[in-house]
């Protein structure tokens, strides 16, 4: 495994947290959103809170203005064809406010945590009214 795993760590109850969140929103109804950070002491990361969201404008509202996130998203769409799709992605959160520290230590985590959460698709957004328009990113994608 690449050297980040080495440096980045999960906790055993972290790891079967995002196993339960992805599992447990792939027949969701609503959006189904957490948010993860990375401990600058430790390297451990671990979910922000015990929170899920299930709108996405309260979502938005609790993204920090200076720092970086990761959030899992499962939001269910219905495609042209009338089916019903929950593509399950990353919202790599990156504010340009952010000082350099913090975007290397996120940086270096991404990949890592998009393989240890098994998600489909990585987003970058810069700032939370990205969020406004995430339907229409993930319709374009699916």
């Amino acid at each position: 495994m690449a050297s980040e795993s080495r440096l980045y760590t999960f906790s055993p109850e972290t790891q079967e947290k995002l196993r339960k969140f992805r599992l447990g929103t792939s027949r969701a109804k609503d959006p189904q959103a957490v948010v993860y950070q990375i401990d600058k002491h430790s390297l451990e990361i671990a979910q922000a809170g015990d929170e899920t969201y299930t709108n996405v404008q309260e979502l938005a509202d609790e993204l920090p203005d200076h720092s970086p996130r990761f959030v899992l998203l499962s939001y269910p769409l219905t495609l042209p064809s009338g089916r019903l799709s929950v593509p399950y992605v990353m919202l790599y959160y990156l504010p340009v406010t952010c000082n350099a520290e913090l975007r290397m230590l996120y940086a270096g985590a991404k990949e890592l945590m998009r393989n240890t959460a098994e998600v489909g698709k990585v987003v970058e957004i810069t700032e939370a009214e990205d969020l406004e328009t995430i339907e229409e990113k993930l319709a374009g994608a699916a």
